[in-house]
């Protein structure tokens, strides 16, 4: 028995489940979805409403409309394009008229590593990329502003300053009641973190009651069409007793979102970027979503309402990421908020390979050299178990002459040459499978790196050396795949060769079907698995000529 067979068998049945799941995703039925015609500026109103309500009890579903009334839309029209810039040493980002977040460029992510000056917008207003932010209060008789009323601004043009660690840019409103709110955006130096403070002012003589609400706005986005990396984009919602939970476009389509919790918050991502807005921690807040026309989906939160009486005044905050994954400034921002880097059900061992991945990184600067490490900790930690292993596969080596000499004499009788080749298992102490359990181990290992090396948004453009420029796309001239495809060659070689001539014949074309697979992965992928192959042709090597030379490496 090939002792690599099962593995390579296990791990080909994975790939193959895969692929079949993508070509259902990409060609199979989809569910009819009615399309409405709309223009740009339709979009800006297609979302949710916010009507009278009597108390924070109120039930979503009798507050959340599709429906948009006539003098909102004129007056968000005619000011559209007013709009407040903001530049700091992060973002240029726009606020129309309403305090509504419409443009935002990651001034240090560009869309292509060929083009460093054309950086990518996380947040856009036109029709096709159309993802915004938004906030407002519900509040009874619309003594408040929502994202369809009007702000008044002193200037039009913001920009953090040389020196300056904090960015503030206010934004008013009143009505003829008395009533006025001032919304303050605070950006800070070296964050991603955009602070939202509201002061509501009761000038009037009559008690005010009202609650925040935040809100994400996305139409569904083409996405990567990759066939062997496809990561999510959607919403996600983390909530105190579901902890990291994904709302799928699809799930939002089929049915509103309707939960309660303390603290929590909600979010749109895609691969390496998110927007997430988190409401205060110690207010029990109600999570909703929409789905409208043309493939819009809306997500987002609101709070409790307050009572502020004639005379005084309240403050409502909220915080708005709005950027890549980097997880310690995630952490910081909102507990569980760096789950949206996602290691799936492996996240307890992804999460430490990141560790060891980003502390290497600390000292030797070149994200390359850190996976090469990490691929050296990880052989190290496994070096008994692959020893195992590699021992059974050089025994398995040396059983090779005695058994195709049993399948020469038992050649015409199946169950005798089953029974005798088990004969010689256990006469020379081999377990056929020894080769194969060590290696199953480590799977969920492999697994874990390989979500950690595509999901790490640090990789994003980074170098290596020499023609790798890029280690999150893949190799331009495929050399890397070629060198993984010339390893595993080699290990096979270092393999029994199977009694079956037509598995032997399979198992030749292994190291032909992966490295075609590994073109396509990213580049520091596939330096982990050049590496890990290298480092596992010198030790199988060591212990295949001992075992062979007569003596034991035990």
């Amino acid at each position: 028995m090939d002792n690599m067979r099962f593995v390579l068998v296990v791990l080909l049945g994975f790939i193959l489940y895969q692929l079949s799941i993508y070509w259902e995703y990409d060609y199979g039925p989809k569910k009819v979805v009615p399309i409405v015609e709309s223009t740009q500026s339709d979009l800006s109103q297609e979302t949710v409403q916010v009507e009278d309500l009597p108390s924070s009890s109120t039930d979503p579903t009798n507050i959340l409309s599709e429906e948009s009334h006539t003098e909102e839309i004129v007056s968000s029209i005619e000011l559209a394009e007013k709009t407040i810039k903001v530049s700091t040493d992060k973002i240029n980002l726009e606020i129309d008229s309403s305090g509504s977040l419409i443009l935002l460029d990651m001034l240090e992510y560009p869309v292509e590593k060929e083009t460093p000056d054309i950086p990518l917008k996380l947040l856009n207003n036109t029709k096709i990329d159309w993802f915004i932010a938004q906030s407002g209060f519900r509040s009874a008789k619309g003594f408040a502003p929502n994202h369809h009323s009007v702000y008044q601004f002193d200037k039009e043009d913001y920009q953090l300053a040389p020196g300056e660690n904090q960015l503030i840019v206010p934004l008013r409103w009143t009505n003829d009641f008395g009533i006025e709110v001032v919304s303050t955006f605070i950006f800070n130096r070296g964050s991603h973190a955009i602070e939202l403070e509201q002061v509501v002012k009761n000038n009037s003589d009559r008690v005010w009651s009202g609650g925040q609400y935040n809100q994400l706005q996305r139409v569904v986005p083409s996405g990567d069409t990759s066939m062997f990396i496809r990561t999510y984009t959607g919403g996600v919602l983390y909530t105190e007793d579901q902890k990291y939970e994904k709302v799928s476009f699809d799930d939002m389509r089929d049915e509103k979102l309707s939960r309660d919790t303390k603290g929590g918050w909600s979010a749109m991502i895609q691969h390496y970027f998110l927007a997430a807005w988190v409401p205060p921690e110690s207010h029990k807040n109600r999570f909703y979503s929409i789905a409208l026309p043309d493939n819009v989906f809306v997500i987002g939160s609101y709070g409790p309402q307050f009572d502020v009486q004639p005379g005084s005044e309240r403050m409502f905050s909220s915080t708005l990421y709005a950027g890549p994954k980097i997880q310690k400034e995630m952490e910081k921002t909102a507990q569980g908020l760096e789950l949206t880097v996602d290691y799936g059900v492996l996240t307890f061992i992804g999460k430490p390979i990141f560790w060891l991945l980003d502390n290497f990184h600390e000292y030797v600067k070149n994200w390359g050299v850190a996976i090469m490490l990490v691929t050296l900790v990880i052989k190290a930690i496994f070096f008994k178990l692959s020893e195992k292993s590699y021992r059974s596969m050089a025994k398995m080596r040396r059983l090779q002459p005695k058994l195709q000499a049993i399948k020469e004499r038992y050649e015409d009788d199946k169950p005798r040459f089953n029974q005798e080749m088990m004969n010689l298992y256990r006469a020379e102490k081999v377990n056929p499978l020894g080769g194969c359990l060590p290696i199953l181990v480590q799977i969920p290992v492999f697994i874990s790196l390989y979500w950690v090396l595509i999901e790490t948004v640090e990789l994003r453009h980074a170098p290596f050396m020499l023609w790798i420029d890029d280690l999150s796309v893949k190799d331009p001239f495929f050399i890397l795949p070629l060198l993984m495809g010339v390893s595993m060659w080699i290990q096979q070689r270092l393999n029994p060769t199977p009694v079956d001539p037509i598995q032997e014949k399979v198992m030749k074309l292994f190291p032909i079907i992966f490295t075609v697979f590994f073109l396509f992965f990213p580049a520091g992928l596939v330096l982990y698995w050049v590496v890990n192959n290298s480092l596992s042709i010198c030790q199988q090597w060591y212990i295949t000529r001992s075992i062979e030379r007569g003596y034991s490496t035990e």
